[in-house]
């Protein structure tokens, strides 16, 4: 994807997207908590509210900055980038992860302040257990899958409704409930609520997604091949289909997944 808005206003840009992000799952969860005492039904309410609210923001932001909205999908943008491919560059990467690591604090707390409840107050709910790791390295693989998936086969435009979609239901099919986003991690440990997890397991938690971004990575390099080959590969297509006068024309094989704001 290519980025034409300066960095401070990418940087902005993923700041209040993800602490928009924070807002709806943290805030969600704690109406959802306290409007039923069933936690399948405060679950149910939670992922709807969560995945519309993703996609929403996706929608709003890609354009800007591409609303990775998470250190993972930025450190795949990063690698794309040293692969050849379209990206950021490493201090653009580290710019993103520190607007998204401080718009996910400044979204858990205001939603803590927003129904009430005393701000920067540390979650005591122990997300422990192996089983809960594999679960975050799943979710998290699958999630790079999806997008890397989408974009390598020309198909970026469908992301937020993908990335929603799959949100929704790795919520439910994942042990851990499918954080798969390490800034997402670290604000979730400013609320003691139903989305909430304790500081001491945010080290496992976001290992785990680190491992899950590499596994996703690697299976969308098996599936589809690494981004340089397919976009010559579908370039050589072009040319071959339109013949030899196009090959004056330069040839994008992949349509950008937003249009870009100047």
């Amino acid at each position: 994807m290519t980025i034409h808005a300066s960095l401070p206003r990418r940087a902005v840009a993923e700041f209040v997207g993800t602490a928009g992000l924070l807002v709806v799952v943290i805030g969600s969860g704690i109406q959802a908590a306290e409007l039923s005492r069933d936690t399948g039904v405060a679950l149910v309410a939670n992922s709807l509210a969560s995945a519309i609210g993703l996609g929403l923001i996706i929608t709003l932001f890609g354009p800007l900055s591409g609303a990775h909205l998470n250190p993972v999908v930025t450190l795949t943008s990063w690698w794309a980038r040293r692969t050849g491919g379209e990206g950021l560059d490493g201090r653009e990467a580290l710019v993103y992860t520190a607007a998204q690591t401080a718009g996910a604090i400044g979204g858990a707390v205001l939603a803590e302040v927003m129904f009430g409840r005393i701000p920067g107050t540390f979650s005591t709910q122990i997300r422990g257990g192996g089983h809960l790791l594999v679960g975050e390295i799943v979710a998290t693989a699958g999630l790079v899958l999806v997008i890397q998936g989408l974009e390598r086969i020309g198909r970026p435009k469908l992301i937020p409704a993908a990335v929603a979609a799959y949100i929704a239901a790795a919520i439910w099919f994942t042990s851990s409930g499918s954080f798969a986003n390490p800034a997402g991690t670290i604000g979730r440990a400013f609320s003691d609520s139903f989305t909430g997890i304790a500081p001491q397991s945010l080290p496992g938690f976001v290992a785990a997604q680190v491992v899950g971004g590499v596994l996703g990575l690697a299976l969308a390099a098996l599936l589809y091949g690494s981004t340089r080959r397919g976009e010559q590969e579908a370039s050589a297509d072009l040319v071959r289909v339109a013949g030899p006068a196009s090959r004056t024309t330069p040839i994008s094989p992949v349509n950008p997944a937003y249009e870009t704001i100047g």
